[in-house]
C-alpha cells in the first residue's frame, strides 16, 4: 500500500492514476493475467475500457451484465472463484478462470469498476481481496 500511496501522490488525473495502479498491481501480485478499469458513463448507462495491463480486452459493459456490470449495478463487490459458473458471465478473456471487481464510488455516484482476472480457480483469497479492495479505496481516494 504504501508503495502505491507514495507512486500516486500529488496526482488527482484520473487516466494516469488508473494506468500506473493496474501496472503496479500487476507488477506486484503473481497469478494475474488481467488488471484494470472500466469506467462509468453516466449518459450512456454504459462501462467503457479504461487503463488496463493484459490481453485485450470487451470495450463496453452494460450494468447488471458478466460480472463487471453486476458489480456496478449493485455497487458491491463481486469475488468470483470460477467464472464458468457464473450466470451471465462475459469471456472477454479466454484465459481467465477467476475474476474480482470492486466498484469505485465518489461522494455516491459510480465512477467504475476495478476489475482483476487470474488464469486459476480461486486465486482471490480473503487476503488478496482486501488488498485489492484497498487499492480500489486509494485510487477513488486520489482522484478529483
Amino acid at each position: 500500500m504504501q508503495q502505491l500511496s507514495a507512486l500516486l501522490a500529488g496526482e488527482h488525473q484520473s487516466i494516469t492514476i488508473m494506468a500506473n495502479t493496474s501496472a503496479l498491481v500487476n507488477q506486484v501480485v503473481s497469478q494475474l493475467n488481467w488488471v484494470g478499469f472500466y469506467l462509468y458513463d453516466h449518459d450512456k448507462d454504459d462501462l467503457f475500457l479504461g487503463p488496463f495491463q493484459g490481453n485485450v480486452a470487451c470495450m463496453h459493459i452494460k450494468p447488471g451484465h458478466g460480472v463487471c456490470g453486476t458489480a456496478a449495478q449493485h455497487r458491491h463487490m463481486v469475488n468470483v472463484e470460477d467464472v464458468s459458473r457464473f450466470p451471465g458471465y462475459i469471456s472477454c478473456d479466454a484465459d481467465a478462470q477467476s475474476e474480482l471487481v470492486v466498484p469505485l464510488v465518489k461522494d455516491g455516484k459510480l465512477i467504475g469498476v476495478f476489475d482483476i482476472d487470474a488464469p486459476v480457480k480461486g486465486r482471490f483469497d480473503d487476503d488478496l481481496t482486501k488488498f485489492l479492495i484497498d487499492v480500489a479505496a486509494i485510487v477513488v481516494k486520489s482522484i478529483d
